[in-house]
């Protein structure tokens, strides 16, 4: 069993085999089967299960399969899909709840399970603790005979999936050349096979998975060599997935990297322009730039800031019934089409959006003029008293008021380490530098 908290931000998450066994995966699939599919329900409950390609995920989907059949619920299992595929699954199949299994961008070793309700989306914490509770496996009628649960493979689904992008996709690709990095991941077969239906002539990288090479020096976390690709094969664009692509930068065709930043840049214009940006409001995290809060402003668009976490992110949006959100990290989410953060879906809006425009994408992404940023952790023994200390709030008041509107403060406590992370945005480099490791100081010594 985990020592920290079951469910983290997104999910279960550890090593496979080791933190994250096929004891703990039957557990949690057998529970979150009672919890989600098995109350009230007029029919049998019926789950869709998904992986990115991890060795250790066959290993999982078989413990994950069991729990789940253990505790009545038919499996519909669509084998090696991205994140969002599954999400998008759940709702179009009508099932009662979602699998997924991977660890994103979290190097090989490591696995994870997500769970999506009914309709393909997250879980809030107490269902999360609901689940926890009912883990144990006693006080359950455990189903027998007919009443287990039946297992079979969809292999229609990724079909209908790639049907769904294209649906999505405002304006055909034609002309686009594309250099994808599938970082070995739930991607490789699928984004190419999206992109080149969407009509983009695609170069596909790191689209060979063999169980152990996700994300191995390549994907979102990794760039380097896909800009030198786009540069090598004269592309347009270069995107770039992660493990599980629920997230996608990317880069233009001089190499330079386009961050979430400036994608939910790029994206909220062009929405904002065909009247889809509800209420001309953007969601995203605190972690987002100044820059693109000004570039919003200046173009008429209003920015609602959430706490770091894509499903703050979707809480927001759900709560505002707003169209466009997501995080600096490249997780996009466009509420009319997924419930969750989808890189496929963000791509090929993107690339749409160089075709609707006649403008590269450099010229687009040139909307953001990104702050000057800098980040500092600070080690200390209790998060709590660094809130409390009035030193830190009267150097954080004296910082803001040398700022102004130029630049910005912000003090978050880590979540899982003993640590303070200090961000100053400034007009230059070398002022927020100074600001950053003199209010870093001062935490320092409370």
């Amino acid at each position: 069993m985990l020592t920290r908290r079951l469910f983290g931000t997104d999910g279960v998450r550890g090593l496979a085999n080791g933190e994250l066994t096929p004891e703990l995966a039957l557990a949690v699939s057998g529970a979150a089967a009672r919890v989600l599919a098995t109350q009230g329900l007029g029919h049998r409950p019926v789950a869709v299960v998904g992986r990115d390609p991890r060795a250790s995920g066959e290993m999982l989907e078989a413990a994950v399969t069991a729990g789940l059949a253990s505790a009545g619920a038919d499996v519909l299992r669509v084998g090696v899909l991205p994140t969002p595929a599954v999400a998008y699954l759940v709702a179009e199949f009508s099932a009662d709840l979602g699998v997924m299994i991977s660890a994103s961008h979290n190097p090989m070793p490591d696995n994870g399970i997500k769970l999506f309700a009914a309709g393909g989306h997250k879980l809030p914490d107490a269902v999360e603790d609901e689940i926890t509770a009912g883990m144990d496996g006693r006080d359950w009628d455990r189903p027998v005979g007919a009443r287990i649960g039946r297992v079979r493979d969809v292999p229609e689904a990724a079909g209908r999936y790639v049907d769904h992008l294209l649906l999505a996709t405002p304006h055909p690709l034609d002309g686009v050349r594309v250099v994808v990095d599938c970082a070995h991941g739930a991607a490789s077969v699928i984004a190419p096979e999206a992109y080149r239906r969407a009509g983009a002539d695609v170069v596909a990288l790191h689209a060979e998975p063999d169980g152990l090479n996700i994300n191995d020096g390549c994907g979102c976390a990794h760039l380097d060599q896909l800009r030198k690709a786009v540069l090598a094969h004269g592309a347009a664009i270069g995107i770039a997935h992660d493990g599980d692509a629920d997230r996608c930068l990317a880069v233009d065709a001089a190499g330079d990297v386009v961050d979430g930043d400036q994608i939910m840049a790029i994206l909220a214009l062009a929405m904002h322009e065909s009247g889809e940006l509800v209420a001309d409001t953007l969601v995203t995290t605190v972690m987002s730039n100044l820059g693109l809060h000004l570039a919003m402003r200046e173009h008429g668009v209003s920015v609602r800031t959430t706490a770091v976490g894509d499903r703050y992110v979707l809480e927001a949006l759900s709560a505002g019934g707003f169209s466009l959100g997501g995080e600096q990290s490249g997780h996009v989410v466009l509420p009319e089409y997924a419930t969750t953060g989808d890189g496929l879906l963000t791509a090929l809006r993107l690339m749409a959006r160089i075709v609707t425009s006649g403008r590269s994408l450099a010229d687009l992404a040139g909307v953001l003029t990104r702050c000057p940023q800098v980040l500092v952790n600070v080690a200390v023994a209790d998060k709590s008293a660094v809130a409390a200390a009035p030193a830190v709030a009267d150097a954080i008041a004296t910082a803001e008021a040398e700022l102004g509107e130029t630049g910005r403060v912000l003090l978050r406590p880590s979540g899982t380490e003993h640590l303070v992370r200090v961000m100053v945005e400034a007009p230059t480099q070398l002022a927020a530098e100074a600001i950053a490791h003199r209010i870093a100081a001062i935490v320092a010594q409370v």
